[in-house]
């Protein structure tokens, strides 16, 4: 089977129940989000810049749990933020997981081989010697490491530990040079790589989720899920890049760059996901192959967002992930007083402006597991995908020039770092001192000397 069946039964058990109650709207995934801190800076990602004055508050456990029970979603993506730095993450994937809940735990995979070693450390026995000896030998953990792990995990909480209801789903946005620029940041993705292999041979699932924006190329998306196939992941998420609101405002503000450079109308995204289907054939790619055909430009479909809501600090969000008209203290509040016919695109025209380009999976993926916009055939299509044969791992991957940026010298902040260096060995030629630093207060290797490099970079290549 292409996904394991206890989960895929669940989601239908959950659809066919609603279905014969006529229930008329009622949530599949809940976007859980205990907080919106964050170790990174995405381009792209407004969760950050939207709520930038409530960066420190959190959601309760209580209040997480109570979330999920109130919405009875089958499946609750912990997302935010950075769920591992959310204080009680353990209890929280513990709790849902306790609940009968499909966990998917959404990070920038930075802190996850972290959370492993927790887990190794509350279950150590001198029979794991061989698998912390495997570990040491992929340079996964360090020696350091092994000998916490040995001593036991003393703090009594739970850890995260593998279950076939709980997936890691890594943000990966494409191979190390795309993705480090992507995320602001270089070394993250030989991070989440090597995140991915520790959770694989610890028997973790794991999944990856990629967002595609308008430089993005679509050869390289392909070799990205080539690659990470060959590390025997066990399932892809990808999304179009979308310009909401918060996104667009920081993309002027921070990065005087214009929205329309950098995300993708629905015409762009259709030629980008040209070859969405053969790429489900060929990786386990996650959604239905209904959504797939309405990113290829195959069909129309019309937004259920509320079959996805979000949940974070301020209340049950609406009208979606992405756009924010206001928070409810209740879902079922939320579904009431919503007017949703003011939202989607519907036979080509957007009902709202901030609609017109969004081809979200989190709006439009529900659809099609739904039958929104049904067309003859449409079940079986589903049938077919879900319980049909999982596509084998793509071994070929593995000779996959991935680590084309930072590993290799070649990030993005390369020449700004050989431009510092220079202007150091500069430095230290004209008589300043040992530390190579310049007795201007703002030294060579300041951020902000970083960042008018950078600036004259990119003036240069653009002139």
């Amino acid at each position: 089977m292409r996904f394991p069946l206890a989960l895929t039964a669940k989601i239908a058990r959950h659809i066919i129940k609603h279905k014969t109650l006529r229930t008329p709207k009622f949530a599949l995934v809940l976007q859980l989000e205990p907080l919106h801190t964050c170790n990174l800076t995405c381009t792209g990602c407004g969760r950050i810049r939207e709520y930038s004055t409530s960066l420190k508050d959190m959601m309760t456990l209580e209040d997480c749990l109570a979330s999920a029970r109130e919405c009875e979603a089958p499946m609750v993506s912990i997302c935010g933020g950075e769920p591992l730095i959310y204080p009680k993450i353990e209890e929280l994937v513990a709790g849902l997981l306790q609940q009968g809940r499909i966990v998917y735990v959404c990070t920038n995979g930075m802190f996850m081989r972290k959370k492993m070693k927790d887990y190794l450390a509350s279950i150590y026995t001198p029979a794991m010697e061989a698998t912390l000896s495997r570990l040491l030998a992929e340079n996964l953990i360090s020696t350091k490491d092994a000998e916490a792990i040995r001593k036991g995990k003393q703090d009594g909480r739970p850890a995260i530990k593998p279950s076939k209801w709980m997936y890691w789903n890594v943000h990966i946005d494409g191979l190390e040079y795309t993705h480090d620029l992507i995320v602001e940041r270089e070394g993250v993705f030989k991070e989440c790589v090597e995140a991915v292999r520790m959770a694989k041979m610890l028997g973790y699932q794991v999944a990856t989720n990629t967002t595609v924006y308008k430089e993005t190329d679509a050869k390289e998306i392909e070799q990205m899920f080539e690659f990470f196939s060959s590390l025997e992941v066990d399932g892809h998420t990808i999304s179009p890049g979308y310009e909401y609101d918060a996104a667009k405002k920081d993309m002027v503000k921070r990065l005087n760059k214009q929205p329309e450079d950098f995300f993708l109308t629905r015409k762009m995204t259709r030629e980008k996901f040209a070859k969405i289907q053969e790429w489900g054939e060929r990786f386990t790619i996650f959604g239905t192959p209904v959504y797939q055909e309405f990113l290829a430009g195959k069909r129309e479909l019309t937004c259920t967002a509320w079959a996805i809501p979000t949940r974070n600090i301020k209340g049950w969000k609406a009208p979606c992930y992405l756009m924010t008209d206001g928070h409810y203290a209740r879902y079922q509040e939320m579904l009431e007083k919503v007017d949703w016919n003011k939202y989607g695109v519907v036979n080509g025209i957007a009902r709202d402006a901030r609609c017109e380009n969004c081809m979200v999976h989190c709006g439009y993926d529900p659809s099609g597991a739904l039958g929104t916009n049904y067309q003859r055939g449409d079940n079986w299509k589903n049938i077919k995908y879900n319980f049909g044969p999982k596509p084998k791992p793509y071994l070929e991957g593995r000779k996959i020039n991935a680590f084309n940026g930072f590993s290799v010298g070649k990030g993005h902040l390369a020449e700004a770092k050989a431009a510092i260096n220079t202007g150091l060995a500069a430095g230290k030629s004209q008589g300043q001192g040992s530390n190579g630093k310049a007795s201007d207060p703002c030294g060579a290797a300041t951020t902000s000397q970083r960042d008018d490099l950078l600036a004259k970079i990119a003036a240069r290549k653009e002139g």
